[in-house]
């Protein structure tokens, strides 16, 4: 019994890797898309309703307590691996803090030779 080698060149080789490599590419871009899609399409469905989660505070790795706003009640509950438990009511304006309400960081739009020579002026002399 023969057996034939089949050899392949370098060439039929290289578009081998060329075309797994597209194919990887065309999947990935389909992956982030379908994501980015299917992340607006879940946004849409919460956005504007009366039930909204304010705060959440983790207490053990299955343990939270939840601010969580009901129209214009804000409700903390204890949430459990089996159970939800109501703490107590409260409303807006007893929170401290409200997400709406947070103030950003002002932008600093510094290039970095800015920041660099703000870096050496700091550094002790020799």
């Amino acid at each position: 019994m023969k057996m034939a080698a089949i050899g392949t060149s370098g060439w039929e080789s290289f578009f081998q890797l060329i075309g797994v490599l597209l194919i990887f590419v065309f999947v990935l871009g389909l992956t982030y898309f379908c994501t980015r899609w299917i992340a607006r399409y879940q946004k849409g469905i919460s956005a504007n309703k009366n039930i909204r989660v304010i705060e959440t505070y983790r207490i053990t790795n299955n343990k939270f307590i939840q601010i969580v706003g009901v129209g214009k009640v804000c409700l903390v509950i204890a949430v459990c691996k089996d159970t939800v438990t109501l703490l107590c009511e409260m409303t807006e304006e007893e929170l401290a803090w409200l997400p709406e309400n947070d103030v950003q960081p002002p932008v600093v739009n510094e290039n970095f030779q800015e920041i660099l020579r703000k870096l050496k002026e700091r550094l002790p002399r020799k």
